[in-house]
């Protein structure tokens, strides 16, 4: 009997870092241990209350089809949204149809990518980067090539190395700012300055800006939102932004983002990847657009939040010995420096082995972060995702952790 193949493409994909050790953490849970999940940007707090609200009201007879590139009605409420950021304004204002509505931000990157680039081209990423670039760069046939960005220059991103790594086939830069996996956020400076070297070669500048709002100025040298790719002047033809619900409304589960850009034929060819996946979320770009209505002191109680979380996050990690990490400026993610020599096996350790008083953590080893090999070896991300006394539990459990850890090795 003959048997069916797998493509090189489904046999070759790389798994979720931030997923993967999931398989030990069902082990831990099945010993009775409580696992705090760090691993993985589910916020605790509560989905913002006009997005309940809307669910609820919601009463439809028929949950049909919406339009390929999502109703015009949230489509223009998500234009005077951008129109009305301080950080959008440096080019024409936003129109309805340069916005394309996409189930979750995640569909957004993948039409981008692949309305950039041919199977055989390149894009650029700043390691450590989101896992899901390269995860959908492989379904694309697309190679991804990493440029440095190192914790000791608080994860900056030089146009020059930028520029140097650019290749014959290289089609598009891609960055988030706010950036998941570190917390760095692009000033408008470094923002132009990549801005000039996509126009220089030719670019596409695709920028993740899921994470816009959650931003933690310091002396205030950054906005209190992060500048946008949209503010840029003379970027019309290169620009393109990738947004989601996800994290500003703590809607992971609504799986509506979206994809805006000012270039008409790029948009028409993500229109025709929408086509051909017929619809976004109905019920949820309802909810989503009344999201828009939420109370500026409701987004700013969860802003808040954040930093008081990255603020015990990082101070209690800097009291672990051996461990040190730079202080994210914005997300709700920080890259962390452990004493271990293999951060997965920590983990793993964590998850198989080690219990405090009944509890451990889950983390994402930060290899699966970079694709330079052997990069990231010793790192951790981390997830703010819980609240400060969770996350005190959690340093105390770090703590005993890696002193188990190294008595182990010891031993």
């Amino acid at each position: 009997m003959a048997h069916p193949k797998l493509s090189v493409r489904g046999a070759t994909s790389p798994a979720s870092p931030i997923r993967r050790l999931m398989p030990h953490a069902d082990f831990a849970k099945s010993r009775g241990v409580h696992v705090h999940h760090l691993n993985i940007g589910q916020p605790d707090l509560p989905t913002v209350s006009p997005m309940r609200a809307a669910y609820q009201r919601f009463a439809e007879p028929v949950v049909a089809y919406s339009p390929s590139q999502g109703f015009a009605e949230y489509r223009e409420a998500l234009a005077r949204y951008y129109n009305g950021l301080d950080i959008a304004r440096g080019g024409p204002p936003i129109a309805a149809d340069q916005i394309l509505v996409t189930t979750g931000g995640s569909e957004a990157l993948l039409f981008a990518i692949a309305a950039a680039c041919d199977p055989g081209d390149s894009i650029l990423v700043v390691e450590p980067y989101y896992t899901n670039y390269r995860g959908f760069a492989h379904m694309l046939g697309v190679e991804v090539v990493p440029v440095a960005s190192e914790a000791s220059e608080d994860f900056a991103i030089p146009a020059a190395r930028v520029r140097a790594a650019i290749g014959a086939r290289t089609r598009a830069l891609v960055v988030p700012s706010p950036g998941n996996p570190t917390g760095a956020v692009l000033s408008r400076a470094s923002l132009e300055a990549l801005a000039a070297v996509c126009r220089e070669r030719g670019l596409f500048f695709i920028v993740d800006e899921v994470y816009r709002e959650f931003v933690y100025p310091a002396g205030g040298d950054l906005p209190s939102v992060a500048p946008s790719v949209l503010g840029v002047p003379d970027m019309a033809e290169h620009a393109v932004v990738i947004d989601s619900v996800s994290k500003r409304y703590s809607a992971c589960g609504a799986r509506v983002g979206c994809l805006v850009t000012r270039n008409a034929d790029f948009y028409a060819a993500c229109l025709r990847f929408a086509q051909a996946r017929l619809s976004p979320p109905t019920v949820d770009q309802h909810a989503a657009m009344a999201a828009l209505e939420t109370p500026a002191a409701e987004m700013r109680g969860m802003i808040d939040e954040y930093r008081r979380r990255r603020d015990v996050l990082v101070g209690g990690l800097r009291s672990i010995p051996g461990v040190s990490c730079p202080t994210p400026r914005g997300a709700f993610y920080l890259v962390a420096d452990l004493p271990v020599d293999d951060a997965e096996a920590f983990c793993t350790f964590l998850l198989r082995e080690f219990s405090l008083n009944g509890e451990t953590l889950m983390l994402a080893p930060a290899e699966g972060f970079y694709a330079t090999p052997g990069k990231g070896r010793n790192q951790v991300r981390i997830a703010y995702v819980l609240g400060c006394a969770r996350l005190e539990r959690c340093l105390a459990i770090l703590r005993a952790g890696l002193h188990a850890y190294e008595g182990r090795a010891a031993s």
